[in-house]
């Protein structure tokens, strides 16, 4: 499967069809919830934090990929490094579309004093099947609305998200 393949797979898988909840009882960027994955207005994956810390699924997922597959060149929490560049702050500059492109085929920033080269990551499905896991973990990190250090509170995993990661991961 080429690049444009991997990505309009990864697009789909979180887009697929399902129940969608009300937006009653949502708070913060939420606009609904489908398939125990919460979206915005503009069907863009986004995190939910209740009243009392509890974070969805999908952004308790991303602190685990992300500390298992980014932290190493960008540093804790996405705060960054002297390696590379802060993935929170990242996040707030672009879109998710550039995002999920960006972590697909990479980016070489190059000039006369740096060589920043972030590689990609398209084939790597630890990445690429929990890649909207990760997008939202750095949103909720990038405006200041998850703290530092794996979340104490998480929702428990939808039947979807598992059937979804299977499929992704080719176990079913």
């Amino acid at each position: 499967m080429n690049r444009m393949g991997r990505l309009l797979l990864a697009v789909l898988l979180t887009a697929s069809a399902g129940t969608v909840a009300a937006t009653e009882g949502l708070n913060g960027p939420a606009a609904y919830k489908e398939d125990g994955r919460y979206f915005t207005d503009e069907g863009t994956p986004v995190y939910h934090i209740g009243d009392d810390g509890t974070v969805d699924w999908a952004t308790y997922s991303g602190f685990r990929r992300y500390h298992s597959e980014c932290h190493v060149c960008h540093g804790p929490d996405g705060m960054g490094s002297t390696y590379a560049p802060p993935l929170k702050d990242a996040v707030e500059q672009m879109d998710y579309y550039d995002f999920i492109y960006i972590v697909s085929n990479g980016r070489e920033n190059v000039d006369t004093s740096h060589k920043n080269v972030m590689p990609s990551f398209g084939q790597n499905k630890n990445v690429m099947c929990y890649i909207d896991d990760i997008y939202v973990y750095l949103k909720a990190r990038g405006d200041g609305v998850l703290p530092r250090g794996r979340p104490p509170k998480k929702e428990a995993k939808a039947d979807e998200i598992r059937a979804n990661e299977d499929t992704c991961l080719g176990q079913s």
